[in-house]
């Protein structure tokens, strides 16, 4: 399975909001690894294989090896992932470690114990669309467990080092040409679902990584700044952040206001804006994670 960030990086992003060392760390580490390993094989025997939906990577490559060969996608995904992990060891360094190699063996291992699981569909747009959920979960919570599940991604990042090509650029490619493939090996349309469920995986994954409360952040510019910022502090309960600006046209200071709400105060925070300041330029955006006093903390 593959994903538009390398294992390395997604460990990198989860680790500076979860603690990087501890018994207890390192325990949680295997048992999110061995959960999503798990339930990234489920999807994958559940709707993916059923339907011959090869979206990309090393599970792609299993299903057309199923197709052409009659190979057990176990074996197959094992005999691609050891030699893909051995090489990233030997040619990018140590970081693909041992929670890297649980993955890459535990899940052909789950793949090949729950082949025989009941399949809830054979519609291969719903099989696309709940295959990809799936194992975006599984592969989500894979990487907040600091491991991977090895697969094509080991090879992206081998061509990235090798050719200057952006990782996902090659990510990209690898993932196309296992797509193309199913193209011509199943059908053209069997490639079109299985670009339906990369997509899902990859919006999943975020989802996992980054949560799904997202927050607002408010930037406001206002000649009534005291004002403004008095009654946020007093009257909506939140903390703000006063950031230097300048004019681009009359190069004058003009300081803007940053403060993050949820979204359920977006409409109390425009509303007291206005109340003192009717000219005020504000700016609202999402924000998919915020940490500290007021949101949530991680341990």
């Amino acid at each position: 399975m593959s994903s538009s960030y390398s294992p390395s990086e997604r460990r990198k992003r989860i680790a500076e909001r979860i603690p990087a060392s501890g018994p207890r760390r390192n325990v949680l580490d295997v048992i999110l690894i061995v959960l999503g390993s798990f339930i990234t094989a489920l999807a994958f025997n559940m709707f993916l294989l059923p339907s011959r939906i090869a979206s990309g990577g090393v599970s792609g490559l299993s299903i057309l090896a199923q197709a052409w060969f009659g190979l057990e996608p176990a074996f197959t995904q094992w005999a691609l992932n050891i030699p893909l992990f051995i090489a990233g060891v030997l040619l990018l360094g140590r970081q693909y470690g041992i929670r890297s190699l649980l993955g890459s063996v535990l899940l052909p291992l789950f793949v090949y114990f729950t082949s025989d699981w009941p399949v809830p569909t054979t519609n291969p747009l719903l099989a696309s669309l709940y295959g990809g959920i799936g194992v975006g979960l599984g592969l989500g919570i894979v990487f907040r467990g600091r491991g991977s599940t090895g697969g094509l991604s080991i090879l992206a990042q081998i061509i990235q080092k090798y050719t200057g090509f952006s990782f996902s650029l090659s990510v990209v490619l690898l993932d196309g040409t296992v797509i193309v493939l199913a193209g011509f090996a199943l059908s053209p349309e069997n490639a079109l679902y299985a670009l339906i469920g990369l997509y899902i995986t990859g919006k999943v994954i975020d989802a996992v990584e980054m949560g799904l409360g997202y927050s607002k952040v408010a930037y406001i510019i206002s000649n009534h700044k005291e004002k403004i910022a008095r009654a946020i502090l007093v009257d909506l309960d939140r903390g703000l952040t006063e950031l230097a600006g300048r004019g681009g046209f009359t190069q004058e200071d003009r300081p803007v206001l940053m403060v993050v709400v949820g979204q359920n105060e977006v409409t109390r925070l425009k509303t007291l804006v206005r109340s003192v300041d009717p000219d005020a330029f504000v700016i609202i955006g999402n924000t998919y994670e915020v940490l500290g006093k007021g949101f949530k903390r991680e341990s």
